[in-house]
Protein backbone atom coordinates (compact mmCIF):
# COMPACT_ATOMS: atom_id res chain seq x y z
CA UNK A 1 0.00 0.00 0.00
CA UNK A 2 1.42 3.35 -1.05
CA UNK A 3 1.54 6.37 1.26
CA UNK A 4 -0.61 8.45 -1.07
CA UNK A 5 -3.43 5.89 -0.64
CA UNK A 6 -3.61 6.28 3.15
CA UNK A 7 -5.79 8.64 5.18
CA UNK A 8 -3.31 10.20 7.60
CA UNK A 9 -4.93 13.41 8.81
CA UNK A 10 -6.46 12.99 12.27
CA UNK A 11 -9.19 15.53 11.47
CA UNK A 12 -10.16 13.73 8.27
CA UNK A 13 -9.98 10.33 10.01
CA UNK A 14 -12.28 11.47 12.82
CA UNK A 15 -14.68 13.16 10.39
CA UNK A 16 -15.12 9.89 8.47
CA UNK A 17 -15.68 7.86 11.66
CA UNK A 18 -18.14 10.30 13.22
CA UNK A 19 -20.20 11.36 10.19
CA UNK A 20 -20.15 8.65 7.53
CA UNK A 21 -22.16 5.44 7.02
CA UNK A 22 -20.63 2.08 7.87
CA UNK A 23 -21.10 -1.67 7.67
CA UNK A 24 -19.75 -4.13 10.19
CA UNK A 25 -19.35 -7.76 11.12
CA UNK A 26 -17.64 -9.58 13.97
CA UNK A 27 -14.14 -8.85 12.64
CA UNK A 28 -14.25 -5.45 10.92
CA UNK A 29 -16.12 -2.17 10.73
CA UNK A 30 -15.88 -0.42 7.36
CA UNK A 31 -16.65 3.31 7.15
CA UNK A 32 -17.29 4.82 3.71
CA UNK A 33 -17.10 8.46 2.57
CA UNK A 34 -17.83 9.59 -0.97
CA UNK A 35 -15.40 12.14 -2.42
CA UNK A 36 -14.39 13.88 -5.63
CA UNK A 37 -10.91 12.42 -6.21
CA UNK A 38 -10.38 9.49 -8.53
CA UNK A 39 -8.29 7.19 -6.29
CA UNK A 40 -9.56 5.56 -3.10
CA UNK A 41 -7.87 6.25 0.24
CA UNK A 42 -7.72 3.83 3.16
CA UNK A 43 -7.27 4.23 6.89
CA UNK A 44 -6.71 1.50 9.46
CA UNK A 45 -7.52 1.57 13.17
CA UNK A 46 -7.29 -0.96 15.96
CA UNK A 47 -8.01 -0.63 19.68
CA UNK A 48 -5.40 -1.20 22.37
CA UNK A 49 -7.83 -3.71 23.89
CA UNK A 50 -7.04 -6.15 21.08
CA UNK A 51 -3.56 -6.97 22.34
CA UNK A 52 0.03 -5.87 22.57
CA UNK A 53 1.61 -3.54 20.02
CA UNK A 54 3.19 -6.52 18.25
CA UNK A 55 -0.20 -8.25 17.84
CA UNK A 56 -1.93 -5.05 16.71
CA UNK A 57 0.77 -4.27 14.13
CA UNK A 58 0.58 -7.83 12.79
CA UNK A 59 -3.18 -7.53 12.32
CA UNK A 60 -2.77 -4.14 10.59
CA UNK A 61 -0.10 -5.55 8.24
CA UNK A 62 -2.31 -8.52 7.38
CA UNK A 63 -5.32 -6.27 6.76
CA UNK A 64 -3.27 -3.96 4.53
CA UNK A 65 -2.12 -6.99 2.52
CA UNK A 66 -5.75 -8.08 2.13
CA UNK A 67 -6.79 -4.58 1.00
CA UNK A 68 -3.93 -4.53 -1.53
CA UNK A 69 -5.15 -7.79 -3.03
CA UNK A 70 -8.79 -6.60 -3.12
CA UNK A 71 -8.24 -3.02 -4.39
CA UNK A 72 -10.11 -3.68 -7.64
CA UNK A 73 -13.28 -4.41 -5.60
CA UNK A 74 -13.31 -0.96 -3.93
CA UNK A 75 -14.99 1.98 -5.67
CA UNK A 76 -12.57 4.70 -6.81
CA UNK A 77 -14.54 7.69 -5.54
CA UNK A 78 -14.59 6.73 -1.85
CA UNK A 79 -12.47 6.91 1.27
CA UNK A 80 -12.50 3.88 3.55
CA UNK A 81 -11.64 3.49 7.23
CA UNK A 82 -11.23 -0.12 8.33
CA UNK A 83 -11.51 -0.72 12.07
CA UNK A 84 -10.07 -4.07 13.10
CA UNK A 85 -11.92 -5.81 15.91
CA UNK A 86 -10.84 -8.35 18.50
CA UNK A 87 -12.37 -11.20 16.48
CA UNK A 88 -9.49 -11.00 13.97
CA UNK A 89 -7.06 -12.12 16.63
CA UNK A 90 -8.41 -15.68 16.74
CA UNK A 91 -9.02 -16.40 13.04
CA UNK A 92 -6.72 -17.33 10.17
CA UNK A 93 -5.56 -15.03 7.39
CA UNK A 94 -7.91 -16.69 4.88
CA UNK A 95 -10.88 -16.18 7.21
CA UNK A 96 -9.90 -12.52 7.65
CA UNK A 97 -9.83 -12.11 3.88
CA UNK A 98 -13.23 -13.77 3.46
CA UNK A 99 -14.71 -11.59 6.20
CA UNK A 100 -13.46 -8.37 4.55
CA UNK A 101 -14.65 -9.56 1.13
CA UNK A 102 -18.14 -10.06 2.55
CA UNK A 103 -18.15 -6.48 3.89
CA UNK A 104 -17.07 -5.15 0.51
CA UNK A 105 -19.91 -7.05 -1.17
CA UNK A 106 -22.37 -5.48 1.27
CA UNK A 107 -21.43 -1.94 0.26
CA UNK A 108 -21.72 -2.63 -3.47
Amino acid sequence: MKKREIVKSKIEFNHIINNCPYVKNSNYTLYIRKKEEMSPHFGFAISKKVGTAVERNKLKRQTKAIVDSLKQNFKNYNDYIIMIKKGCKTISFQEMKKSLENLIKEIL
